[in-house]
């Protein structure tokens, strides 16, 4: 993936690099990478499946997935649809592009109050997770802590978008 411009080369770049993302979304994929790894021999030598294996790989695919997507949104790399936007006049594009991003956002609040819910509930009743036993909050308070953070992303795409003159 090439390097994204800094705000001093670009007005329209994050101000906060995406580096800590992406090397996490890395961390996250090597370790689903090594888990399974792990499993497949384990599986071919014994003939016995890890069950626990499973558990994490769910896991650390949730935090890959919202990582990769804090990222993307910061690098306005996200997939989108633009055969009618783009046959608008600019200063239109630009208002369904902050229209766009707000309804990311509201939607992420969503995930955040939702998922925060679902954490707290799976606390206060101490749910365990089905293969190891874990607490199951421990799995999925990273949800609405990660939402948040591609929100704060949306955030500032939006800030960049309302702040970009009009060429």
């Amino acid at each position: 993936m090439p390097p994204i411009p800094g705000p001093e080369e670009d007005p329209d770049a994050p101000r906060v690099p995406v580096t800590i993302e992406r090397a996490l979304a890395a961390l996250a994929m090597a370790a689903i990478c090594l888990v399974t790894f792990g499993n497949v021999v384990v599986r071919y030598f014994t003939n016995v499946s890890f069950a626990f294996t499973e558990e994490y790989a769910i896991f650390l695919m949730v935090v890959m997935t919202f990582l990769g997507s804090a990222a993307a949104v910061a690098a306005d790399r996200h997939i989108r649809i633009t055969a009618l936007v783009d046959r608008l006049p600019r200063a239109w594009r630009r208002w369904t592009d902050v229209a766009a991003w707000t309804s990311a956002l509201i939607m992420f609040a969503v995930i955040i109050w939702y998922g925060g819910r679902l954490t707290y509930d799976q606390w206060r009743f101490e749910e365990t997770s089905p293969g190891l036993g874990n607490p199951q909050w421990l799995y999925t308070v990273w949800m609405p802590v990660l939402a948040g953070v591609v929100a704060l992303r949306v955030l500032g795409r939006i800030v960049r978008l309302l702040r970009r003159r009009r060429a």
